[in-house]
C-alpha cells in the first residue's frame, strides 16, 4: 500500500499481483471543492491540529503495530470497500454543510468533562457547597478519583487566569473530604471485597496477558483460542494500574510471543448479570457518569490522551431519510410507529437483505451499481413513508449498499462526535483485554439512538458471519468491509506517512471486529459500576434519612415512633429467609417464595406462568422478568441465572416484581 502526495491531494494506490498501481481514493479536492470533497466521502470535517494529537507517539508498553507484522493481502477488503464508497460519492453530489467539531480551548474541555461526569456543582457559580459531590466522590476509586482530581486542578488554574468572579473551590479541600469520610466509615467490608477480587482475578488477568504478547491485526479464526473470563468486578482502571505496576517484565517478555490470542467470555455472577436497559433511568445516568469517569481514568493509566469534542455548526434536513439527525428521523417514525428505536429505513434495509438470503456470496462486500444507487435514494426519499415504493425492485447488493450509504451520510457519525476519537484511540490501548474493557464503557456512553441503531447493525452482521461457510463471508472479511463507513472520519483527509495511514486502517478494522466479535459483553454494564450505583443510593438515602429525622424532631413528632415505623415497612409480614414476589398483571399477583441456595429468577418466574390460565396463559418466556426495585437500586431487571438468595443478601430492603419491559 502506498500514498502518493501531491499538490491535488493524497491519492491511495494497492499494490495488485500483476505490478500495477490501482488508485482507490482521493481524500483532498482542490480549493473550495475541499468540504464538498469531505462530504462525498461521508466525511465529518475535524480541526486539523487536534486530529494529530498524540497518534504520532509511541503507544504505551512500546506495543508494535509496525506494517511488517500485517498481512497486506487481508487488507484488501477495506481498501476495495473505500473504492466504492468514492464511486458511490461521486453520484451523490447534495450540496450539504458538514459538521464541524471543534476541541474546546484550555479548561473548557475539563469544564465539559466535569459537567457530563455530573460534576458540574464542583466549580462555577453552584460552586461552595461541594458537600452535594462527597457522596458521589466517595464512590471513586483511587483511580477515578485522580482522574477528576486532574480535571478540577485544570479548571480552578484556569478560572483564576480568567479571573471569575464566582467561587473556585480548592481541589485540596474536596479530596481531603472525600479521604476523611472514607477513613471514618465504619464498614470496611466493600473494600474487602474489592481486594479479594483483585485477589481472586489477578492471576487470570496476569496469565492473560501473557497470552496477548504483539497483538496482530486479526487472529486466524481457524486457531482455536483459550477462553478467559474478562473481570467486570474491579475497576478496570485499577486493573491496568496494577498490571502497569506488577507486570512491567512480564509484558516486556511476551512481546514477539506468537501465543495465540485469548478469547474472553462474561464471568457467571451470582447476583445477575446487568445489560444495558435493564436499569431504571435515573440509575443509568449515574452508570454513564461513572463510566465516563473510569474511560478517562483508564486512558489516563495508559498515557492515551482522550479529548471530547462537539459539533458547533451543523446544517441539516428536518425531513427525509438520508443525511438526517439519528433522533430526528426517529422523530418522524414514532409518527408512524410507536416507540420505535431504530430508524425504520434502517430496518426495512437489513430485512431487505435477509429477504434474500444470508448465504449469497460477496454480501456486503459487493456493491451495487451506483447510478442505480443514486435513483433508488432519490425514489425512497419521495415514497417510503407513502408506502408506495417498490422494494422488488431492489437487489440485495443494492440494499446493502443502502444500508452502508445510510451509514456514512448521517449528519453526525453513528459513534457520535463526541466519542469518535475514543473509539479510534482504543486501538493504542496495549491489550486486548483493555482495548475491550475500553469498547464496553464507550457503548455505555454512546447517545440511546446511536447504542440501539449500532446494536441492530452488529447483531445483523453476526448474522451474515453465521453463513461465513457459504457467503466466504468471516468477520474478518465484514469488519475490513464495515470499518470504513463507521471510522473513515479521521482517516482520511490527512497529509500524512504511508505507515501511519496503514496502522489506522488496520486499527479500525480491529476494532470493527471486537465490535462485532464481542458485542453480547459490550453491552454488559461492569459489576463494579453497578456496585457503586447501589453504594451512592445506600448513602444517598442515609442521607435523605437524616434530614427527615431533623425535620421531624423540629416538628416536634415521636421520633420513636417514626423509627418503629421504618423498620416495620422494611420487615413486613414476611419471614426471615421469605421473600414475596408481586406479579400485579398476572392471574396470581403474589406469592411468597422460600430462598434456597439454587433458588433462581427463571425458577420465580416459572412456578408464576404454571398457575396462569386463561387469556394469561399465552404469556411466554421473554414477555415479563423479573425485576428488584428499591433498597440500594432504582430498579433492575433480573436475568434468568440470578440466585436469588445472594442478591437478596445485597439487596434486602429490595422489593420483587413480575412486569413487562416498558417500550
Amino acid at each position: 500500500m502506498s500514498w502518493l502526495s501531491s499538490s491535488q491531494g493524497v491519492v491511495l494506490t494497492a499494490y495488485h499481483p500483476s505490478g500495477k498501481d490501482q488508485a482507490v481514493g482521493d481524500s483532498h479536492a482542490k480549493g473550495g471543492e475541499e468540504a464538498t470533497s469531505s462530504r462525498r466521502y461521508g466525511q465529518y470535517t475535524m480541526n486539523q491540529e487536534s486530529t494529530t494529537t498524540r497518534v504520532m507517539e509511541k503507544p504505551p508498553f512500546d506495543r508494535s503495530i509496525s506494517q511488517d507484522s500485517l498481512d497486506e493481502l487481508s487488507m484488501e477488503d477495506y481498501w476495495i470497500e473505500l473504492e466504492n464508497i468514492k464511486k458511490s460519492s461521486e453520484n451523490r453530489q447534495e450540496d450539504q454543510e458538514v459538521v464541524v467539531v471543534k476541541e474546546p480551548d484550555e479548561g473548557e474541555l475539563e469544564e465539559e468533562w466535569l459537567k457530563e461526569a455530573g460534576l458540574s456543582n464542583l466549580f462555577g457559580e453552584s460552586a461552595g457547597d461541594p458537600q452535594e459531590s462527597m457522596v458521589f466522590l466517595s464512590t471513586l476509586t483511587r483511580t477515578q478519583a485522580a482522574a477528576v482530581q486532574k480535571r478540577v486542578e485544570t479548571v480552578s488554574q484556569t478560572l483564576r487566569k480568567k479571573n471569575k468572579q464566582y467561587q473556585i473551590p480548592d481541589v485540596r479541600d474536596i479530596f481531603a473530604q472525600q479521604r476523611e469520610s472514607k477513613e471514618t466509615a465504619p464498614d470496611d467490608t466493600e473494600s474487602q471485597s474489592l481486594r479479594t477480587n483483585e485477589n481472586k482475578y489477578q492471576g487470570r488477568d496476569e496469565q492473560a496477558s501473557n497470552l496477548v504478547g504483539e497483538e496482530k491485526l486479526i487472529p486466524p479464526e481457524e486457531t482455536p483460542a483459550p477462553e478467559t473470563d474478562i473481570n467486570l468486578e474491579v475497576s478496570f482502571a485499577e486493573q491496568a494500574l496494577n498490571q502497569k505496576e506488577g507486570s512491567k517484565e512480564k509484558i516486556q517478555k511476551s512481546k514477539g510471543d506468537d501465543a495465540t490470542l485469548p478469547s474472553f467470555r462474561l464471568p457467571k455472577d451470582k447476583t445477575g448479570t446487568t445489560r444495558i436497559g435493564d436499569l431504571a433511568p435515573q440509575d443509568m445516568k449515574k452508570v454513564c457518569h461513572l463510566a465516563l469517569i473510569e474511560l478517562t481514568a483508564l486512558y489516563d493509566v495508559l498515557g492515551i490522551e482522550l479529548k471530547q469534542q462537539k459539533a458547533v455548526k451543523i446544517k441539516t434536513r428536518d425531513s427525509g431519510l438520508f443525511c438526517i439527525p439519528l433522533t430526528v428521523l426517529l422523530e418522524q417514525d414514532q409518527r408512524k410507529v410507536l416507540g420505535t428505536r431504530i430508524p425504520l429505513i434502517f430496518q426495512k434495509l437489513i430485512s431487505r437483505i435477509e429477504e434474500g438470503g444470508l448465504e449469497t456470496e460477496g454480501l456486503l462486500r459487493i456493491p451495487g451499481a451506483a447510478i442505480r444507487i443514486k435513483n433508488l435514494c432519490q425514489e425512497l426519499e419521495a415514497k417510503f413513508y407513502e408506502g408506495t415504493f417498490n422494494w422488488e425492485s431492489v437487489k440485495q447488493h443494492d440494499a446493502a449498499s443502502l444500508l452502508k450509504l445510510f451509514i456514512r451520510e448521517l449528519p453526525q457519525p453513528l459513534l457520535s462526535v463526541e466519542y469518535l476519537k475514543a473509539f479510534q484511540a482504543v486501538q493504542n490501548l496495549p491489550t486486548k483485554k483493555q482495548q475491550l474493557q475500553a469498547l464496553n464503557l464507550l457503548v455505555i456512553l454512546l447517545p440511546d439512538a446511536n447504542r440501539d441503531t449500532l446494536k441492530a447493525l452488529l447483531e445483523f452482521l453476526q448474522r451474515v458471519i453465521d453463513n461465513k461457510e457459504k457467503n466466504k463471508m468471516t468477520v474478518m472479511n465484514v469488519a475490513m468491509v464495515m470499518a470504513p463507513n463507521l471510522f473513515m472520519c479521521h482517516a482520511l483527509g490527512l497529509k500524512s506517512s504511508e505507515q501511519r495511514e496503514f496502522v489506522m486502517a488496520a486499527g479500525t478494522a480491529n476494532t470493527m471486529h471486537l465490535l462485532i466479535k464481542y458485542q453480547k459483553l459490550l453491552w454488559t454494564i461492569p459489576k463494579f459500576i453497578v456496585n457503586q450505583v447501589r453504594k451512592q443510593n445506600t448513602e444517598n438515602h442515609k442521607k435523605d434519612k437524616r434530614a427527615m429525622k431533623k425535620l421531624l424532631k423540629k416538628m416536634a413528632y415521636d421520633r420513636d415512633k417514626y423509627e418503629k415505623q421504618d423498620k416495620s415497612t422494611n420487615d413486613a409480614d414476611v419471614p426471615q429467609g421469605v421473600i414475596r414476589v408481586q406479579a400485579p398483571h398476572l392471574s396470581k399477583v403474589s406469592m411468597a417464595i422460600q430462598l434456597t441456595e439454587e433458588l433462581k429468577a427463571s425458577d420465580v418466574l416459572a412456578r408464576f406462568l404454571s398457575q396462569e390460565s386463561g387469556v394469561s396463559q399465552t404469556l411466554k418466556k421473554g414477555e415479563v422478568f423479573l425485576y428488584e426495585i428499591g433498597g440500594n437500586i432504582g430498579e433492575r431487571c433480573l436475568d434468568d441465572d440470578t440466585y436469588m438468595k445472594d442478591l437478596y443478601q445485597l439487596n434486602p430492603n429490595a422489593e420483587w416484581v413480575i412486569k413487562s419491559k416498558p417500550l
